[in-house]
């Protein structure tokens, strides 16, 4: 992992949040921002790595807002791009609910937003720009719409022609498109990934029908593709490690108290965001795993989806045993 340019480079839509409600009732709501792929870029920043957020936004003030958050936060937008033809910033309204009902999110106007309509050479000029050592994708952004897909197959190549590392969080979302459509991209990505990260329930996803049934199965399925390494989140489990050699290293998660169903939601990024960072500083499987469920559960301590995530003076909590899972 060697280059002149950033640690990281990522991309996708990230949209200006309304947190709060109940709407219906008028309740109050409080602004921020929110994107997976920014929660993470966020999240290395605020553990002392160098990110480009190369995203595109509206020309306007909610626009204005995911720039400036991004900016303050320490995050590199100078390869972000505005939208020419005037399309808005997408909205997300969030109602934090008691957790057997979940949490209600609605996304406004992603199918014609700016995050949606990002273009390939936006990217392809931001990523030869920077030159980083670690493209860091998402399963959401080729959701989006044809060019968001273009602009992540493009990045892709750039990272391959740049000998970069791809780390690729699937983050499947059922909202924005289907699992067979997922799986004809996923699938065809895989072998170019360095680290895929995914819950263990989006594995089948990455490959062919009809293979194991078991996360461990999967994980050797998907080196055997190519995949470099394979983390396996598992929630209250804490998340398993899955090497080339066929090794596997487990960690098992901190136990905090989510503050409520909003804190969750960005745990999973600060979870990517440690472990890219502990990758970058060179730790083993065992002390990546420990940094990704450390930076995750102070996400879930924390209301908002990157508010909570530590800085690396923080992330003295001792360390969790980790453990070899038994074949």
């Amino acid at each position: 992992m060697t280059g002149p340019g950033p640690d990281v480079f990522t991309f996708g839509e990230t949209m200006v949040a309304l947190r709060g409600g109940p709407l219906r009732q008028g309740g109050t709501m409080e602004v921020s921002v929110e994107g997976a792929e920014s929660n993470v870029a966020i999240g290395l920043a605020r553990l002392g790595h160098s990110v480009r957020w190369a995203g595109a936004v509206g020309e306007d003030e909610a626009g204005e807002l995911v720039l400036r958050t991004l900016r303050a936060e320490g995050v590199d937008v100078s390869g972000a791009s505005l939208d020419e033809g005037g399309a808005p910033t997408g909205l997300m309204l969030a109602e934090p609910r008691p957790p057997e009902l979940g949490r209600v999110r609605s996304r406004a106007g992603s199918a014609g937003s700016a995050g949606s309509r990002l273009k390939a050479c936006s990217v392809e000029r931001a990523f030869t720009a920077a030159r980083p050592k670690v493209l860091h994708l998402t399963g959401i952004t080729p959701a989006l719409s044809r060019s968001a897909r273009s602009a992540a197959t493009v990045a892709l190549r750039l990272a391959a022609e740049h000998s970069a590392l791809v780390c690729l969080d699937v983050s499947f979302r059922a909202g924005l498109w289907d699992g067979e459509e997922a799986a004809a991209v996923l699938r065809e990505w895989a072998p170019s990934v360095d680290v895929l990260i995914a819950w263990d329930g989006e594995l089948p996803l990455c490959l062919p029908p009809g293979g194991p049934a078991d996360p461990a199965g999967q994980a050797r399925e998907l080196t055997a593709l190519g995949v470099g390494e394979v983390v396996v989140k598992l929630g209250a489990a804490g998340a398993t490690a899955y090497a080339e050699d066929g090794s596997a290293v487990h960690a098992p998660a901190r136990a905090v108290d989510a503050v409520d169903a909003v804190g969750t939601v960005g745990a999973g990024d600060a979870f990517v965001a440690g472990y890219l960072s502990g990758l970058l500083d060179g730790l083993t499987a065992a002390g990546r795993l420990d940094r990704a469920v450390t930076a995750g559960a102070f996400a879930a301590a924390s209301p908002g989806d990157w508010e909570g995530a530590p800085t690396r003076a923080e992330l003295g909590l001792p360390p969790a045993p980790a453990t070899t899972p038994a074949p």
